[in-house]
């Protein structure tokens, strides 16, 4: 250890380097920023180290083992590749193929995969127990455009007060709301009172997400913001009520 901190301060004389910035660790990426890390590179023809390998031909028969250059050899006579496919095998299996067609046929695999991925959003809505007939009617509205989104919506009821002794009066709202949008959203978590708070989770049914503006609704899914009263910008939540990344919030 002292001779490696000599070479070091050595090292940094030469360079005009701190020699306690050399030991210092590699910074640490800004919080939210994923580690590159190396992606594994694929070992072809002249990159494959081994001095031999298990040769598979390109129709997958077991051609035994060869030498590198003999299997090279062989790729070259069919005008193919050589790659190895198992180099933590003993020795190596390599296959000979259009290397070419296998990476473009491997990225289109996984262009389909990634087209089939379904991203669950999540929106909130959050109501108070005495609320007004017009503002229901337009949180429900915000609810049945969501479900149309094929979002789920998770709805809270935030009690103050001396309302938290009346949780039924959450719960029963909650239900109402339940049954006026039954036929685009189903229950998939009960009412559940946590605190101050009541909430419960309505799923998209498979008839939901067929309205007219449906897909123009998704376009803007993640950069829409709803407001409240009449444009009015809806107070931030309090921090026990912070939601969730991927989560919309609209407010009384």
């Amino acid at each position: 250890m002292v001779l490696k901190k000599r070479r070091l301060a050595v090292v940094a004389a030469s360079r005009s380097i701190p020699a306690k910035q050399l030991l210092s660790p590699l910074p640490a990426p800004p919080p939210g920023v994923e580690p590159v890390r190396p992606v594994p590179q694929t070992r072809i023809n002249d990159a494959i180290r081994s001095a031999r390998v298990r040769l598979i031909g390109e129709e997958g028969e077991q051609l035994g083992i060869k030498t590198t250059d003999e299997a090279r050899e062989y790729a070259y006579s069919k005008n193919l590749d050589l790659v190895e496919v198992a180099a933590q095998a003993d020795p190596p299996v390599a296959k000979v193929m259009d290397y070419g067609k296998y990476r473009y046929e491997q990225e289109q695999k996984a262009k389909l995969a990634r087209k089939h991925q379904s991203q669950i959003h999540v929106k909130e809505i959050k109501l108070r127990p005495k609320i007004g007939q017009h503002d229901y009617e337009t949180k429900k509205g915000h609810v049945v455009r969501f479900l149309n989104q094929r979002a789920k919506v998770k709805v809270t009821i935030m009690f103050r007060g001396r309302e938290t002794t009346h949780p039924e009066r959450g719960r029963d709202l909650l239900m109402r709301l339940a049954e006026d949008v039954a036929e685009l959203g189903m229950i998939e978590q009960q009412p559940l009172l946590d605190g101050r708070n009541m909430t419960m989770v309505l799923g998209p049914t498979k008839v939901a997400g067929g309205g007219r503006d449906a897909k123009a609704e998704d376009k803007q899914r993640g950069e829409e913001e709803v407001q409240a009263d009449g444009g009015r910008e809806a107070p931030a939540p309090a921090r026990d009520e912070e939601p969730q990344p991927g989560e919309e919030v609209v407010q009384t």
